[in-house]
């Protein structure tokens, strides 16, 4: 187990590094930028309703007449940037197996290692979750780097900025789950990223023509962004109950079958 453990690092640490370094650079250059510029982006909020359909869109909250501070600083957490450097990461790790070892034809001598196909499941799923804390904590001290640019009275609670963190990283979660499955029923990595990248990206095409078109208000429950909220965090300061069972439940829900799948289909070099 612990050679798995070592295995997985080595080949996903600069991957890691990467995607944190850039999390970190994007966050705390963006919630350093926007605050700078809040009243010339107030006025185009007012002058073009379209821009401000959109942002309404993406952050889930109507913000009445004006960008305020508390929107500027959840517009960091919603931004598509940071979104895709997550959802790029968890994709890409869970992915490694099986469909990785198959595709690569290495699947036959990591089976052969004196460990069941759901340890080594196990451990590239402790490695992904682990990982992705790292990722998350990594960008929040971006943006609190960032933050440093907006004037203290405007700055959310620190404990409000700690929720929408966990907010995200529940999202890590529910898109790692969606992805360890669609690995366990893939023998192709290539043909798994595409398939999961194309979920995400209609999740987030669904949260977006949710606030544009009625019909798709009534599908947007089935879109990962429904349940990530910052701005509602940021406004209120309390835990969003729901969001965090719905996210968790169902990367939890869809990792389970993965293993099943995993433990159970014919694994061989194709």
């Amino acid at each position: 187990m612990t050679g798995v453990l070592l295995k997985s690092l080595r080949e996903v640490w600069v991957g890691t590094v990467l995607t944190g370094a850039g999390l970190f650079v994007f966050q705390a250059l963006l919630n350093f930028i926007l605050p700078q510029v809040v009243d010339e982006v107030s006025q185009i909020w007012l002058q073009m309703p379209f821009v401000r359909t959109l942002l309404s869109a993406l952050l889930g909250t109507d913000f009445g007449d004006g960008i305020t501070a508390q929107m500027t600083q959840a517009i960091v957490w919603v931004h598509p940037v940071v979104l895709a450097l997550l959802w790029a990461h968890v994709i890409v790790h869970a992915t490694r197996f099986p469909a990785g070892e198959v595709d690569r034809g290495t699947v036959d001598v990591l089976l052969g290692l004196p460990l069941s196909r759901r340890r080594i499941y196990v451990a590239e799923t402790v490695m992904g979750l682990v990982t992705g804390i790292v990722i998350v904590l990594v960008g929040l001290a971006g943006y609190l780097l960032g933050s440093r640019a907006t004037a203290p009275e405007n700055r959310s609670a620190f404990g409000a900025i700690l929720l929408v963190a966990a907010n995200l990283y529940g999202v890590y979660v529910a898109v790692g789950g969606m992805s360890f499955l669609v690995s366990a029923c893939s023998d192709r990595r290539g043909r798994a990223i595409a398939t999961n990248f194309g979920i995400v990206l209609a999740s987030f095409l669904l949260t977006f023509l949710a606030g544009f078109w009625d019909p798709a208000q009534n599908l947007a429950f089935l879109s990962v962004l429904d349940y990530y909220q910052p701005a509602e965090i940021l406004r209120s300061g309390t835990w969003p109950w729901k969001d965090f069972a719905v996210l968790f439940g169902f990367g939890l829900i869809t990792w389970l079958v993965g293993d099943v799948i995993t433990a159970r289909r014919s694994l061989c070099t194709v």
